[in-house]
């Protein structure tokens, strides 16, 4: 199941040995804890090849990660389950982690490909086919599906073309 992840989300940082909260991690205060955007270091996503990391996100409540860098799985994996991970460089994120200090919400307009913070706004490069998958709400499955009429069409032809096939 993709519920009830969120709890074991950065589980070793957020809880000690006796399961108690480590209430000097960030995401355990407020307003941090209701964050929808998590800010991080490069690489984000190393050593989860699985679902289950952006499950456990998007059961915690995030929809978006801000990282100079994913592992490739991890961010492929982000899209398909709707989470945005966006790409700028670690001064950018440096800044945006020190605004947040002063507990200012930082925004994402998605359509404008936009960070807007204060009276800043940052641009963000992103594929068009995966923000179109996250405007629509589609996975790979859905996104092919959409081309199910050119898919049929296609078969038929191959099937009069090449009919050992």
């Amino acid at each position: 199941k993709r519920t009830g992840l969120g709890k074991s989300l950065f589980y070793e940082m957020r809880y000690d040995e006796n399961n108690n909260i480590i209430k000097d991690f960030i995401l355990n205060n407020k307003p941090y804890i209701d964050s929808k955007i998590l800010l991080s270091g490069k690489n984000f996503g190393c050593g989860s090849s699985r679902e289950h990391a952006p499950w456990a996100l998007l059961d915690f409540g995030i929809k978006c990660i801000i990282s100079p860098s994913y592992a490739e799985i991890f961010y492929n994996n982000c899209f398909n389950n709707g989470i945005l991970p966006i790409k700028i460089d670690e001064k950018t994120i440096r800044e945006l982690a020190e605004y947040c200090k002063r507990k200012e919400e930082i925004e994402i307009d998605l359509i404008s490909q936009e960070i807007l913070y204060g009276n800043k706004k940052i641009k963000f490069e992103l594929d068009a086919a995966k923000k179109k998958g996250l405007l629509e709400g589609l996975d790979d499955i859905g996104t092919s599906l959409e081309k199910i009429s050119k898919i049929e069409e296609f078969e038929k032809k191959i099937k009069i073309s090449k009919p050992w096939i």
